[in-house]
């Protein structure tokens, strides 16, 4: 499995929209799930920090995600774009391969 780990920092006036779009059947997941090797994303919310978020999503293997990158990349970069509004801050904070299919 390979796990892509991202922190972000939300504009508290649009927590709610944020919520909406990176939970488990927001636009992110909708987008991924067209692929057969998206596994899913699961959304965390910081106790100490109500506006901070992590996300780790979960793809069968790097390869097949960076398919998926290359393959779509227009609509990936329209998306995150397009997200942006909602962030104060944005970053990949690791990702982990497990080496197994």
């Amino acid at each position: 499995m390979y796990r892509i780990v991202w922190q972000y920092e939300v504009r508290s006036e649009r927590l709610a929209e944020f919520e909406m779009v990176y939970g488990t059947d927001g636009d992110w997941v909708q987008f991924f799930r067209s692929s057969p090797d998206f596994i899913g994303t699961d959304l965390y919310r910081s106790i100490a920090a109500p506006t901070h978020f992590v996300t780790v999503d979960v793809w069968r293997s790097r390869p097949t995600y960076d398919n998926f990158r290359k393959t779509h990349a227009e609509r990936y970069s329209k998306l995150d774009e397009w997200c942006s509004q909602f962030m104060a801050h944005e970053r990949t904070l690791g990702m982990s391969d497990d080496g197994k299919d």
